[in-house]
Parts: structure tokens; C-alpha cells; sequence
């Protein structure tokens, strides 16, 4: 039966995908988003393609004492929550550049996590829920290459497996989804592995599935799950050496 999705950076490419996801099994859609004038395109969108009813939040991942009274100032508690909140920053800056390194630590990890664990904590009381966080095959090990960005996620992950193990007697679902590389506008002007990179739909489409019941830790393309293995088996005198 449908419901009221929650979806929070509904800027992103990858959450209108998951929003028209949703949009697609006759939900209600709640976009939350730092700019609601650019949400507004993905909310016409929705409506044109796929008649969905659709409202529009302002929401700032970084201003997270504004977390509490903001899901209380909601019209009803959603169904389902998915957090697509990310930003991959430079890492070169992030490297001589602390308050950079900062926004990407705090936009991937620590917003996204006082929002979620504050609504998991309402879904518990009501004995019902799922929270889905995109997170990233970047937390899975720290690479030279984007290791602020993947410390980010690395936390993001681990909050979301202890939330899940703490709810889940609960009735409330909580789902980590990996979409490893995807063609989005964040990921514009890098080289991407054909095999390796999904589109935002597939992510749509796992995250919608993961949330119904279609797993707690998701890879959207499965060969990650192999990939990453391997990465995560490497010793660490041999890693150190690599130029990853």
C-alpha cells in the first residue's frame, strides 16, 4: 500500500530518481531540500510524469539544531525516509583546507545522521518505518584519492548499522544503500568505468526495492560488493602502496 515518502537533498540527481521511484507506486512525496526553488523543477517533474501529490521543505543538512523542531513542524510523520545527501568536494582542497574538509565530513556524515537518528526514534514509538541512507563504497575503505569525502561515509555507514542492530526489534526497517559510481552531475568530467557505474534510476530502483524489504546493506551493482572485498583484504604494507 502506498504512503508519504520522505526524501531529503531532493536536488541530487539521485534523489529525484528515487523520488519518481516512488512517485511511479502512487506515494505521496515530501522533498526536503537546502533550495526548495530548485526542488520545485523535480517537483514539477513529478507531477507532469507521474501525477504524484508533492510538497516542498527547506531543509539545511549543516543546521542540525533545526533537526527536532523541524520534524515536528511536519503534517504527519512519512512512511519512509530516505536520506540522498552527499557531496564529494575536492580533495585536493580538502587536504590544506580544514573548514573545506569540514563541510564535506559534516554534509556526509553528521547531518545526516542527527536527522535520521532523531526520526528513527519517532518511527520506533509508532512500532513502524524505514529509514534508507545512500552512503557510498568509498566508506569501505580509506583511499588516497577521496579518503574526506569516504571518512564521511565510512561514519554514515557505521551509524547506520548500529541504528540498525538497535531497532531491530522495533519494526523499524534501516537500510544501507552503496551505489558506488553514478552519472550524475556530481560525478561530471570524471573517468568512469562502464561496469562499475549505474545510472540514477538503478539506484532509484534499489532503493525502492531495499526499503520494501529487498535487504539491510545494498550494493547497487553487485560486482562492488567483490570489488570492495578485495580492497578491504589488501594488508595494509601492500595498500600503502598502492595509488588508489
Amino acid at each position: 500500500m502506498a504512503g508519504t515518502l520522505l526524501l531529503v537533498g531532493a536536488t541530487s540527481d539521485i534523489g529525484h530518481a528515487v523520488a519518481a521511484r516512488y512517485a511511479q507506486a502512487g506515494w505521496r512525496i515530501l522533498l526536503a531540500a537546502r533550495d526548495p526553488e530548485r526542488a520545485q523543477r523535480n517537483a514539477d517533474d513529478l507531477v507532469a510524469r507521474h501525477r504524484a501529490e508533492v510538497g516542498l521543505l527547506r531543509l539545511d543538512i549543516l543546521e542540525t539544531d533545526s533537526f527536532a523542531a523541524w520534524l515536528d513542524g511536519l503534517p504527519a510523520l512519512p512512511d519512509t525516509v530516505v536520506c540522498a545527501v552527499g557531496e564529494l568536494g575536492d580533495q585536493g582542497r580538502a587536504e590544506v583546507d580544514p573548514t573545506h574538509a569540514e563541510g564535506v565530513m559534516r554534509t556526509n556524515f553528521l547531518g545526516p545522521s542527527l536527522l535520521l537518528g532523531l526520526i528513527a526514534e519517532r518511527f520506533a514509538a509508532r512500532g513502524s518505518g524505514a529509514i534508507v541512507g545512500i552512503s557510498s563504497v568509498a566508506g569501505d575503505r580509506g583511499r588516497g584519492s577521496n579518503y574526506v569525502y569516504g571518512a564521511g561515509k565510512a561514519g554514515f555507514t557505521a551509524f547506520l548499522s548500529g541504528l540498525r542492530n538497535r531497532l531491530a526489534k522495533s519494526g523499524v526497517r534501516v537500510v544501507t544503500v552503496k551505489p558506488g559510481f553514478v552519472r550524475t552531475r556530481m560525478t561530471r568530467g570524471l573517468r568512469l568505468p562502464p561496469l562499475l557505474t549505474g545510472e540514477p534510476s538503478e539506484v532509484g530502483q534499489a532503493v525502492y526495492a531495499a526499503a520494501q524489504g529487498g535487504g539491510d546493506v545494498v550494493y547497487v551493482r553487485k560486482i562492488w560488493r567483490l570489488v570492495m572485498a578485495v580492497i578491504a583484504a589488501i594488508p595494509e604494507p601492500v595498500f600503502k602502496r598502492l595509488n588508489l
